[in-house]
């Protein structure tokens, strides 16, 4: 009897969930993927988590091992984080956030005013009002058009869509909840968790703050820890891996994806094939000229964005950092400005940190050098700028000095910088975009692949399709694909006990 077949290309987070979908439904998974190692986004660099930083929606994992026998409590150790994130302006204001609403509120009433207070408590209840309509009919559910969205949501219920506030700007609609423009720039960074600038994306992703606030959990051993469990799971489900294994060509058979060709010769032959990648490298030829037709190349100007990094080794005095810590410039606005249209980096951006060897809850308990991610916001042009180690370091200069300015004094030991090319190269095609397209404007986020490609076979799974950006998203494209291939090609549905049944609390 003939075995189902499946190519996965890329062992990220949104390959390695396929896999363990489709393996544990008897499906014959082969995952080939040309680094070394699996993660993909999710990877580490001297010891140091050098991609997504932050575990929220643990309930889209909590899903894909219970369907697959497993918990994961037993893969993975997670802790709650009870400070969300400490922010800094120079001149030495704070704010911390929690995930309790009455005790951000009282800290906001103190850093601002009872008035931003108040906006606070309205801001989290449209953010969670949103989140309840559109988690089971966008998020967890196949890429619809908007025709579609409104019949799932139902057509008497227009009214909860138009509060989704699909037709403002996140920060034109700040303005309504917060007088103190410094909350205006801490909210509208919700628009960066998915790529895109707080003047040009819709109101409606200040869901963010709602799924945040829900749940945000450090995990021992740091972020890289997931993608190591993902890969366990899907190959005591039956996976096969190969590494240092490039594909070079999706192989193509009474126009349907076939299989695939690698760069050393070999075929694999396959029932479908899922790509798991940035999507715009199907456009642009970058798997063959067949597969052009599954999706179009991302345009430049529709790129989402990219980053300078550092993975540093160093030391920190002047301010009690947290796990998660954020600093802020003084022109928000003109950082996105300077990012999507005059394509640079302003002269003093905003600096996210992570310090990895801090709990999340309370103040810093270790001493000497420590491992960080520091990280500012660039434009997605790797492949036609060059970071080069002097511009990285000039870079490097401006982070410090802000940093500097909000108290916080850093002596690194050890650095390892990266910029846009350096993505482009981890992540072709991309321009060193890291969140897929921008989710910018009414339609952007419609904009987006779903698991269903140009060219029949052909699937998509991962960050830069539906539902979007993100760990967790990941997660549920690659379920929403594996079950799409089921049903397609096999004559079944995956079946699921937790996964895509949406938790809208």
């Amino acid at each position: 009897m003939k075995k189902d077949r499946v190519v996965v290309i890329g062992a990220g987070v949104g390959g390695l969930a396929a896999a363990i979908d489709l393996s544990r439904r008897g499906v014959e998974v082969t995952v080939v993927e040309r680094a070394a190692t699996p993660g993909g986004k999710l990877r580490q660099v001297d010891g140091i988590d050098a991609g997504p930083t932050v575990f929220t929606m643990r309930w889209a994992f909590d899903g894909l091992f219970a369907d697959a026998g497993e918990t994961l409590a037993d893969h993975l150790t997670l802790e709650p984080i009870d400070v969300l994130a400490r922010h800094a302006w120079a001149g030495g204001a704070r704010l911390d956030l929690f995930p309790d609403i009455e005790q951000t509120a009282d800290a906001i009433g103190a850093f601002a005013s009872a008035r931003d207070a108040q906006g606070y408590r309205d801001f989290c209840a449209r953010a969670k009002e949103i989140y309840q309509t559109l988690a089971p009919s966008f998020i967890g559910a196949e890429r619809p058009s908007p025709l579609e969205l409104v019949t799932r949501v139902g057509l008497g219920k227009l009214d909860l869509l138009w509060r989704t506030m699909p037709f403002s700007s996140l920060w034109d609609a700040l303005e309504g909840y917060f007088v103190d423009p410094r909350l205006r720039q801490l909210f509208g960074r919700y628009a960066t968790y998915v790529g895109s600038s707080p003047l040009q994306i819709p109101a409606t992703l200040m869901l963010v703050a709602h799924v945040e606030r829900e749940g945000l959990w450090r995990v021992h051993g740091g972020m890289y820890e997931i993608a190591r469990a993902l890969h366990r799971l899907a190959e005591a489900r039956g996976a096969r891996f190969m590494f240092g294994a490039e594909v070079k060509e999706v192989l193509v058979s009474g126009g349907r994806a076939s299989g695939v060709l690698l760069a050393d010769g070999e075929q694999l032959s396959a029932d479908a094939v899922v790509f798991n990648g940035d999507v715009s490298a199907l456009g642009s030829g970058l798997l063959g000229a067949p597969a052009m037709a599954a999706a179009p190349a991302t345009p430049v100007k529709a790129r989402s964005l990219s980053a300078v990094t550092w993975c540093m080794h160093a030391q920190a005095t002047g301010f009690p950092l947290l796990h998660h810590n954020v600093f802020f410039g003084h022109d928000y606005a003109d950082e996105f400005d300077a990012i999507f249209r005059r394509r640079g980096i302003t002269a003093a951006p905003t600096v996210y940190l992570a310090a990895q060897d801090r709990d999340g809850s309370s103040a810093p308990k270790t001493e000497g050098v420590e491992r960080m991610l520091v990280l500012i916001n660039a434009p997605a042009d790797g492949d036609s700028h060059v970071y080069d180690a002097e511009t990285l370091q000039a870079l490097s200069e401006r982070a410090l000095e802000l940093l500097s300015q909000c108290g916080l004094q850093l002596s690194p030991a050890r650095t390892v910088g990266f910029g846009p090319s350096a993505f482009e190269e981890l992540f072709p095609s991309s321009g060193g975009a890291l969140y897929g397209r921008a989710n910018h404007g009414f339609l952007g986020t419609f904009e987006r692949l779903g698991a269903v490609t140009g060219l029949p076979g052909l699937y998509a799974a991962g960050g830069s399709v539906h539902p979007g950006p993100g760990v967790p998203m990941a997660v549920l494209s690659a379920r929403l694909c594996a079950a799409r291939v089921c049903e397609d090609h096999f004559g079944r549905a995956p079946s699921t006990r937790g996964g895509l049944s949406v938790a809208t609390g």
